[in-house]
C-alpha cells in the first residue's frame, strides 16, 4: 500500500487488525527487517494492527531532495501516522535509526501513545564513537561471511549460519536503498529539540533492548534514557551486536511478549479498530 502525503508516497504493509502498532525500521534497511523481527510475537496474539512503513530513501519509498534533515524525516513520519491512523491511540516500535525517530514521534504524540519498544536504538545523531564498545566477534567463520559487505560483516558478533543467512537477506534489501540520500541524511544535524526532555516522562510500558557488543549504536547512551521512561525494562544482552534481534532472537521475543502483556494490561482495550 501507499500513503500519499502530497510530495512523497510512503510504501507500507499492514497485518492483522485491532490496536495499531507502528514499526519504524533502521536505515538503509526497509520495513522487512521489522517484519521478520516483530511478526513472530504476534503468531498467537490477536487484536493488533501491525503497520510497517519503508522510511524515505529505503525500500519502495523514494528519497526526496527536500528531506535533508532528521527534523524533516520526523515531520514526514508524523504525517504518515496522522494519515494512516488519524487521531487513534497507538503503540510504537523502533529499531536502530527507527529508535531515534520513535523518540521524536513520542515527543510530539505522547498523549496518543500507549507503549514504546526501542531495540538497538540510535540515541544520538551522530552516534558518539567514544561510547561504543570495540568490535568483538565471539563466533567467527570467515568462510560464511566472505560474500557479505565488509561493513556488514563487521557488525556480526555471531557468524553462525542462521545469522549470516539473515545478513545476506538484509544485504539485498540494503542494496536497493537510495544511498546518496542516506549519506546526506547521515551528515545532517540532530533533531532541533531535545526530544527526551520536551515532554513529561513517558508513563507507558516501555522496553529498551541493547547489546553488549553493539559497535554501531552501543548501549551506554541508551541507559541515559531511563529517566524519560519510568516504566522501562532495560536489557543489555551479551553475545550480540547491532543485530541483537537476530543473534538473540529468542530472548528478544520473550522480552517483547512480556512488554506486550504490560501494554495490554495498562490499556485494557477491548474494542478494536477495523483492518486498514
Amino acid at each position: 500500500m501507499k500513503c500519499d502525503l502530497g510530495e512523497i508516497e510512503i510504501f507500507y504493509e499492514t497485518y492483522g487488525s485491532g490496536r495499531p502498532i507502528v514499526m519504524l525500521p533502521g536505515r538503509p534497511s526497509d520495513h522487512r527487517i521489522m517484519l521478520r523481527f516483530m511478526e513472530p510475537v504476534f503468531t498467537q496474539r490477536d487484536g493488533w494492527l501491525r503497520i510497517y512503513p519503508d522510511l524515505p530513501g529505503s525500500g519502495l519509498t523514494p528519497g526526496m531532495d527536500h528531506l535533508a534533515t532528521h527534523d524533516q524525516m520526523l515531520e514526514t513520519m508524523l504525517a504518515f501516522i496522522d494519515k494512516v491512523i488519524p487521531g487513534q491511540r497507538f503503540v510504537l516500535a523502533g529499531l536502530s535509526y527507527g529508535g531515534y525517530l520513535s523518540r521524536g514521534v513520542l515527543s510530539h504524540r505522547a498523549a496518543l501513545i500507549d507503549g514504546v519498544l526501542l531495540c538497538a536504538p540510535q540515541v544520538t545523531a551522530p552516534v558518539i564513537q567514544d561510547h561504543l564498545p570495540p568490535k568483538n566477534t565471539l563466533v567467527e567463520d570467515t568462510t560464511l561471511v566472505a560474500q557479505l559487505y565488509p561493513g556488514l560483516a563487521d557488525l556480526l558478533v555471531v557468524q553462525s549460519p542462521l545469522v549470516v543467512e539473515a545478513a545476506h537477506t538484509l544485504q539485498a534489501e540494503v542494496a536497493i536503498a537510495n544511498h546518496a540520500f542516506q549519506e546526506r541524511l547521515a551528515a545532517s544535524d540532530p533533531f532541533s529539540i531535545d526530544v527526551d526532555n520536551s515532554h513529561t516522562p513517558f508513563e507507558g510500558p516501555t522496553l529498551i533492548i541493547t547489546a553488549r557488543q553493539d559497535n554501531l549504536c552501543g548501549y551506554r547512551d541508551a541507559w541515559n534514557l531511563l529517566d524519560a521512561f519510568p516504566r522501562a525494562t532495560f536489557a543489555v544482552l551479551d553475545r550480540a551486536g547491532h543485530f541483537v534481534n537476530i543473534e538473540q532472537d529468542t530472548l528478544c521475543h520473550t522480552l517483547m511478549q512480556e512488554w506486550l502483556d504490560r501494554v495490554e494490561e495498562a490499556t485494557n482495550v477491548t474494542d478494536h479498530s477495523p483492518t486498514l
